[in-house]
Formats: C-alpha cells, structure tokens, sequence
C-alpha cells in the first residue's frame, strides 16, 4: 500500500513537472511553432493526468473526457498548424 502511495505522487510529480517545463516553453519560446508545440505538449499531459484521475478515483467517466479532450486537441494543434503555414 504504501509503494502504491509513492507510485501515484512520482506520476503526479512527473506530469506536473512535464507541465511546468510546458509551460516555460510556452512563455520563452522564440517562435509561435515552438508555442504550438509546447501548448500540444501540455495538453497530453493533461490528459495523461486525467486518465491518471480516472485510475486512482476509480471513474471511468474521466477516461470518456479525456478520449473527447483528445480529440478536441489534435485538431486544435491542426487548425494551429495551417494558420502558421499560411493557409487557411
């Protein structure tokens, strides 16, 4: 039980720490391409954490949430990546 405490507070210290160093790209980055990714790349984190929300709490509603989050934010990323190209 114990092992199981720590497990869960290294994966909720890892992706914290993921959205951090997301979130300082996010704010230095030189580029908007850069922005883009780093806000992609905080997205799957957080949906890694809810997924990770959806283990420990025992509701799976959360894993439905994150599936449509997914979704949402790949197309996002996509929208994003065209205007950047120049067409839209």
């Amino acid at each position: 039980m114990i092992f199981e405490d720590y497990f869960n507070l290294v994966i909720i210290a890892i992706i914290s720490l993921g959205i951090l160093l997301g979130f300082v790209r996010f704010i230095k980055g030189p580029t908007a391409s850069d922005r883009v990714v780093a806000l992609d790349t905080m997205s799957v984190l957080a949906i890694a954490a809810m997924v990770f929300m959806a283990h420990v709490f025992g509701r799976f509603i959360y894993v439905d949430v994150s599936l449509v989050y997914a979704v949402l934010g790949f197309i996002g990323v996509l929208a994003f990546a065209r205007y950047l190209e120049g067409g839209i």
